[in-house]
């Protein structure tokens, strides 16, 4: 190149890359307070100083304020939890598709024994978006994955031919109420108990073994 030719600019950022670096910076920022603080520890000014924003920005971007975030940040949790849990579940060398529902169980409790986890998803999600809502984007990542797993069993032959859709709500619904019940609970023995309810409620859907 001719020394005297000033070398090319880097292109500019366009306004869509530029509006969503700064909603990314702004969800990194709330999911670190609010892991580490829960969301009523956790002011607005705290986090936009965080991200290095404007509270302009935060409400440009979530109209909802604080609570907006704290949506987006609940989903983004929700979306990376449940892949590592698909990554467990669909797993090649997992010996049967039963066999990967329970081993999804335990990774699913693993999830939830992380505090993080705890306070975002278990704790301060449900108590500022509402149960309804709450409930929604928890189905949006996870049903998708245990209705895929329940196919899998029973064109496997491992279950009975249930019908599908139901059946996933179900098995949602139960842990839902275990993630619940594990992070409410003070006995160290709580999540084997929890481990042994959800593998029988497994192993009733499983079909009958030789003799």
């Amino acid at each position: 190149m001719n020394a005297s030719q000033p070398e090319p600019r880097p292109e500019r950022r366009t306004q869509a890359e530029r509006a969503e670096a700064t909603r990314n910076a702004l969800v990194a920022a709330g999911r670190e307070l609010f892991a580490a603080r829960g969301y009523d520890g956790v002011g607005a000014e705290e986090i936009v100083k965080a991200a290095g924003l404007t509270r302009g920005a935060l409400y440009h971007h979530f109209p909802g304020g604080k609570a907006g975030l704290l949506e987006a940040v609940y989903e983004a949790v929700e979306a990376e939890s449940t892949e590592r849990v698909a990554h467990v579940v669909l797993d090649s060398e997992m010996h049967s598709p039963l066999a990967a529902m329970k081993a999804g169980i335990a990774a699913f409790l693993d999830e939830c024994a992380e505090p993080g986890f705890q306070r975002i998803v278990l704790h301060d999600a449900p108590a500022v978006l509402g149960w309804d809502r709450w409930r929604d984007i928890a189905a949006a990542n996870g049903l998708g994955l245990i209705e895929a797993s329940l196919i899998a069993a029973i064109e496997a032959g491992e279950i009975r031919p249930l019908p599908v859709r139901p059946t996933a709500h179900l098995l949602l619904g139960a842990l839902d109420e275990a993630a619940m019940l594990l992070v409410r609970s003070s006995d160290p023995a709580g999540r084997a108990e929890i481990t042994t309810v959800l593998l029988a409620l497994i192993d009733g859907f499983a079909t009958p073994g030789p003799g």
